[in-house]
């Protein structure tokens, strides 16, 4: 029988193999949110919420806070329908094929930045081998891959893979005999997805939904090398301030970090309670 010494060793060594985690996450992770949000308060010299005022006073800040929304919120619906209807299709392939397809998606996932944007202009540029092609044919007059509709394409094209991978364990959820119990009752596919499938999936759904606004709002090396910096949106506004050629504001940049925090940690909280909510409701 272990000693009252030995079960207070034993519970509090495990604790720590935590502290090399404990001091990364504070220095890299707590330290510049804290000094991000102290200098947000910091206006020549004083303590003040001016900077806040210039963010919600300013139409170009808040345009770029509305077009960082506009494509987040737009990519993330249109991925997740495409996802859930990719994810809905693996089920009913071979596994080899499936395992290969996620392979791939697994691998996509990870192709964002810089990367992605060279692919995209060499495809769809100006100048680029499919618009030439649709040029051609007489498919399309002009399609700007510079602008809103074109970073619209790429956020979607990597919020896909994204949302594959987050959905895929959740349909493991639905049996394949509820669809058949579905069918001898009478109803037809669709009833058989807006009354069973879509219930039992949705809390997935809107917790991948949530993510996938959260990371396209956190975009920025696509959007860049895409535009140069020249599409307002609210990263690039960030990063103008800090590192611009001109005009160097750290403390306004800190103020508009500290918002596009407040929107993120906002989608978290969400996030965690959708999941919470779907744990109990299994149970």
């Amino acid at each position: 029988m272990l000693s009252p010494v030995s079960k207070r060793q034993k519970r509090w060594k495990p604790l720590l193999w935590l502290i090399p985690f404990l001091v990364f996450f504070s220095v890299f992770q707590l330290a510049p949110m804290g000094w991000v949000l102290i200098n947000s308060f910091i206006y020549d010299g004083d303590i003040s919420f001016e900077n806040y005022s210039e963010v919600f006073d300013s139409s170009f800040m808040l345009q770029g806070f509305s077009n960082s929304l506009w494509l987040s919120l737009w990519s993330a619906v249109i991925g997740l329908v495409i996802a859930t209807v990719l994810v809905s299709s693996l089920r009913r392939v071979d596994s080899k094929i499936r395992e290969a397809v996620i392979a791939f998606t697994n691998m996509t996932s990870n192709f964002t930045g810089v990367p992605i944007a060279f692919a995209f202009i060499i495809i769809l540029g100006i100048n680029g081998a499919v618009t030439l092609l649709l040029k051609k044919y007489g498919l399309i007059d002009d399609f700007n891959l510079y602008g809103q509709w074109g970073l619209l394409v790429i956020y979607i094209y990597f919020q896909i893979p994204l949302a594959v991978l987050l959905l895929y364990p959740a349909f493991d959820g639905l049996n394949d005999d509820w669809q058949s119990a579905a069918a001898l009752l009478g109803a037809k596919t669709w009833q058989y997805w807006l009354n069973v499938a879509l219930p039992v999936l949705s809390p997935a759904l809107l917790g991948t939904f949530i993510i996938l606004v959260a990371n396209a709002i956190g975009a920025y090396a696509t959007a860049y090398a895409l535009t140069s910096g020249n599409y307002n949106i609210i990263t690039i506004r960030i990063a103008s301030l800090v590192s611009g050629d001109l005009f160097l504001e750290p403390n306004l940049a800190a103020a508009i970090s500290v918002l596009v925090m407040a929107i993120l940690a906002f989608i978290t909280c969400i996030n965690q309670w959708l999941v919470a909510r779907s744990y109990h409701a299994k149970r």
